[in-house]
């Protein structure tokens, strides 16, 4: 597949934006992605949205138009289908930002994943099938950065401009393997409304609390560097990790120094050293002295559900490589602990259960019941 393509449609005026939705709201379907800023930003924003319909590619730029509501029918529109790849990223950030919710879904990764693709990335599904080459460095662009490069341009309308074609070759492919049902059920499951977690300062400590490795008065000093560190990072606008990282912090934590000469011995710069030795030295002074923090405790799970999860890991896990998918295509992940917390007795305690998923447990149900031990599998 070689072609000369015409160039996008930039869209950064609202009466752009209108015969953007004009456009999409005559389809069957369109193609949709984003880009966002995480690598470069505190708190992340969706900073292109990129549609192709069967008229055109279109570019927008939510940075200038800040009010995207226009759109919000078509994602929710259930006649009209939106092919992502890789679209779990992309809804929680365009919930995320601009509240949209979703109806008719089709996620090309997921499709190729069901299908038992080893490779599933986009760049590597456009080379073996129609023979297109993409230009991967871009995925970690700055893309709040105005202008775009023409690089950047081209590289974010391809991400869209052949989703048709893909998606019609995966789905006959799913089609003859007996597997549309498996990935039409997940699509429908990825449109479900998810609640977003923020950002808070500070919080971010909370993720070193289940290391056995940490006291609770390091991980007190560690709470304290991390409050520190977020309202640095949220000032600069900047990812924390480019203001100190992680590991810096645990030494520091565990070895905490008094001094700002003792800084470079943990690996601080000099730059940073200068810029940051006195804010790192009094978050760790308030650590010293500040009452203990209380360590998350996550609920134990009992012998029983233990036994039983493993089982279920080792069933679809040896199921998945029979068939030559992941795990998870067997067994979506969010039914594991429901079953082995609540096992069902019967077919029909199953389908409650795994009500999202019908098809599986028409195929798998019995198994299912067996190896949860329940005395009316068959």
């Amino acid at each position: 597949m070689s072609e000369t393509l015409p160039p996008p449609v930039w869209v950064n005026t609202k009466n752009l934006l209108q015969q953007l939705f004009d456009d999409l709201a005559t389809q069957s379907r369109v193609a949709v992605d984003t880009e966002s800023n995480s690598l470069h930003a505190f708190r992340e924003q969706v900073c292109l949205v990129q549609f192709t319909t069967t008229n055109a590619d279109y570019l927008v730029d939510p940075l200038v138009l800040r009010d995207l509501n226009i759109l919000a029918p078509i994602f929710s529109n259930p006649k009209i289908e939106k092919i992502f790849h890789a679209a779990e990223y992309d809804l929680i950030c365009l919930r995320r930002d601009f509240n949209f919710s979703f109806a008719n879904l089709f996620d090309t990764m997921q499709a190729a994943r069901v299908l038992g693709y080893p490779a599933v990335g986009l760049d590597r599904l456009l080379g073996d099938k129609f023979k297109i080459q993409t230009d991967k460095r871009h995925q970690k662009a700055n893309w709040a950065a105005r202008p775009l490069t023409k690089e950047q341009i081209h590289y974010a309308r391809l991400d869209t401009h052949y989703l048709f074609a893909l998606r019609d070759v995966l789905e006959k492919e799913l089609r003859e393997k007996g597997r549309l049902v498996f990935a039409k059920e997940d699509f429908e499951r990825a449109c479900l409304f998810e609640e977003t977690k923020h950002k808070v300062n500070g919080a971010s400590w909370e993720r070193f609390s289940a290391r056995k490795d940490l006291s609770l008065r390091e991980l007190t000093i560690l709470a304290y560097l991390c409050k520190w560190r977020d309202k640095e990072a949220e000032k600069l606008n900047r990812p924390p990790y480019k203001v100190i990282m992680d590991d810096v912090f645990v030494l520091l934590a565990k070895n905490p120094p008094e001094q700002k000469v003792d800084l470079s011995a943990v690996g601080l710069s000099e730059k940073q050293i200068n810029l940051w030795g006195d804010g790192v030295l009094a978050a760790i002074r308030r650590g010293v002295s500040a009452p203990l923090v209380e360590r998350r405790q996550t609920e134990a799970k009992n012998d029983a559900v233990l036994r039983r999860l493993e089982k279920l890991k080792i069933w679809r896990k040896n199921l998945g490589q029979e068939m030559g998918v992941e795990s998870d295509v067997i067994l979506p992940k969010p039914y594991l602990s429901a079953l082995a917390e609540n096992p069902p007795r019967n077919v029909e305690e199953l389908a409650l259960v795994m009500k999202g998923t019908p098809s599986r447990v028409e195929k798998y149900g019995t198994q299912i019941l067996k190896v949860l031990g329940a005395k009316n599998a068959n």
